[in-house]
C-alpha cells in the first residue's frame, strides 16, 4: 500500500489526487490520508482515503489565525502564521504517523514532513511531493519571493531557505515531540529534509510544468518535473440547463472566481465590485462563490462550484486569486489570465502569468476597484496575449506530468 500524507484545502489535494489515479493505472495499492472533512472529495474520484482520527472543528484552534495564515501577503506575515500553525501540528502528527503504518512507502506534502521521518522509522521508502518547485537553485527565487524582490544570487538563496524554513516550522515541533514521547529520542538526521531527496531511492516529484517554470539545471537528477499533475474528471459531469443556455446565448464569457479567498468577511464586498466591472467591461461573464451580488444581468451566470478542468474550455479567459492549482489549469486551457493574489504563493503565479506574457498585470485584492478590475478585463483580450496563452496552453498539455512522476514511484518500488 502507497499512503499519500495530504493537507490543506481542496486545491491542495487535487494534485495528489491526479498522482493517485496514474498510481493506479499501474495497479498500485494507493490511499491519501488527511482530514476527514476531505474523505467524500477523494472517494468522487474512486481513490481510498484514510481519515486522520481528529476533529478539526474541536481543536478551538482561533479563526483568525487561519485567516492569518490564508491572507498573509508579504514573507514576514507568512513566517509569523507558519508558526502560529505549529500548534495545530501538535494534534495532528500522531495520527499521520499512524496513517504511515502498514504501508510500502510514503508520499508526503512539504508542510507534513512527519512523512519523512515516520518512513525512516518503519524503514520503507519516502518520496516529497510538492504542488511547486522548492528545492534551492540560482536560477529564480522561490514562489514567496518572485515577484516582491529583484532575483539576486543572494536573494535566491535567501528565498529559498525563507521558502523551506516555513514549511519545516510548520510541523518541526510536534515532529520532534511526537519523537520523543514515543520512542525516547529524535531520529539522527533531525532537520529540514527537502533537500536530502538526492538520491535514486529517496527522489522528489514536482507538480509544475517547464513551460511555466523550466526546471533548474542546478537541481539533482533525482528531482523530477515533468508538468502539472491534473485530475481525471469522470465522464459523467454535466453542466445544469441553464448554464448550457447561458454559454450558448453569446460570445465566450469571462470566468471570475476566487475560490476560498472570497469567502473572508474581511472581502465580503468583492462580489459587488466583481458585478460592477464586469458590467463596465461590456463583456459577459460567469462568476463563481460570490452567492447572488445585487446587480446580476442577463450578461452574468453565478454558480456556487464547478469543475474548472471543464468549465474553463468554455470561456474566453479567467480570472482568479492565483491559487497554484487554478493557475495551473488556466494557463493549461490556453486563454489569459487576470490574477488578483491575496496572500503566499499567490503572488509568484499572478507575476509569472505577466512575466510569460500570458497574463495581465496583477492587481493585489487591496488595490482591487471596480475601475482597474474592468481595465484588466478588457487588457486580457490584446491579441499578443491571446495568442501567447494559447501557444503556452498547448505546451503544457503536451506534458504528462502525474504519468512519469508515478511511473519514478512505481520504479523504486520494484528495485
Amino acid at each position: 500500500m502507497i499512503t499519500i500524507l495530504c493537507a490543506g484545502s481542496r486545491g491542495d489535494f487535487q494534485p495528489y489526487i491526479a498522482l493517485a489515479q496514474q498510481l493506479k493505472k499501474y495497479k498500485k495499492d494507493v490511499r491519501i490520508s488527511g482530514p476527514k472533512e476531505f474523505e467524500s472529495f477523494v472517494n468522487h474520484y474512486d481513490i481510498d482515503y484514510l481519515p486522520i482520527n481528529i476533529d478539526i472543528n474541536a481543536l478551538n484552534i482561533d479563526p483568525k489565525m487561519l485567516e492569518a495564515a490564508g491572507s498573509a501577503d508579504n514573507p514576514l506575515k507568512m513566517i509569523r502564521a507558519f508558526n502560529k500553525m505549529k500548534a495545530y501540528g501538535a494534534f495532528t502528527t500522531k495520527e499521520y504517523y499512524k496513517a504511515c503504518e502498514n504501508s510500502e512507502l510514503i508520499i508526503y506534502h512539504p508542510g507534513l514532513t512527519i512523512g519523512y521521518f515516520a518512513a525512516k522509522k518503519l524503514g520503507i521508502p519516502s518520496v516529497l511531493a510538492s504542488p511547486f518547485p522548492m528545492h534551492k537553485t540560482k536560477e529564480y527565487l522561490s514562489v514567496v519571493m518572485y515577484g516582491k524582490s529583484k532575483p539576486t544570487l543572494l536573494n535566491n538563496k535567501i528565498s529559498y531557505s525563507m521558502l523551506q524554513g516555513m514549511l519545516w516550522m510548520a510541523g518541526k515541533d510536534s515532529v520532534k515531540s511526537f519523537f520523543k514521547k514515543e520512542f525516547g529520542q529524535i531520529p539522527k538526521d533531525f532537520g529540514a529534509p527537502f533537500e536530502y531527496h538526492n538520491q535514486e531511492t529517496q527522489p522528489a516529484l514536482i507538480s509544475c510544468s517547464n513551460f511555466v517554470f523550466k526546471r533548474p539545471s542546478d537541481w539533482n537528477a533525482h528531482i523530477h518535473q515533468k508538468g502539472y499533475w491534473f485530475v481525471e474528471e469522470q465522464d459523467n459531469f454535466r453542466p445544469d440547463e441553464a448554464l448550457v443556455n447561458f454559454l450558448q446565448s453569446g460570445e465566450k464569457p469571462i470566468y471570475i472566481g476566487f475560490g476560498s479567498m472570497s469567502m473572508m468577511k474581511k472581502h465580503a464586498e468583492l462580489g459587488n465590485i466583481v458585478v460592477n466591472a464586469i458590467k463596465k467591461s461590456g463583456k459577459r461573464a460567469i462568476i463563481c462563490g460570490f452567492g447572488r451580488p445585487e446587480g446580476l444581468s442577463d450578461a452574468i451566470h453565478a454558480l456556487d462550484s464547478i469543475p474548472h478542468t471543464w468549465l474553463f474550455n468554455h470561456v474566453s479567459a479567467v480570472c482568479h486569486h492565483g491559487g497554484a492549482g487554478t493557475s495551473a489549469a488556466g494557463f493549461s486551457a490556453g486563454i489569459p489570465s487576470i490574477i488578483i493574489p491575496f496572500s503566499n504563493d499567490q503572488f509568484a503565479w499572478a507575476h509569472r502569468s505577466y512575466d510569460l506574457g500570458i497574463g495581465v498585470k496583477p492587481i493585489n485584492v487591496k488595490q482591487l476597484t471596480v475601475d482597474n478590475l474592468s481595465h484588466a478585463i478588457l487588457a486580457a483580450y490584446e491579441p499578443d496575449i491571446i495568442a501567447k496563452a494559447k501557444a503556452i496552453g498547448d505546451k503544457i498539455r503536451s506534458e504528462n506530468g502525474a504519468e512519469v512522476c508515478a511511473k519514478v514511484v512505481v520504479d523504486l518500488l520494484e528495485r
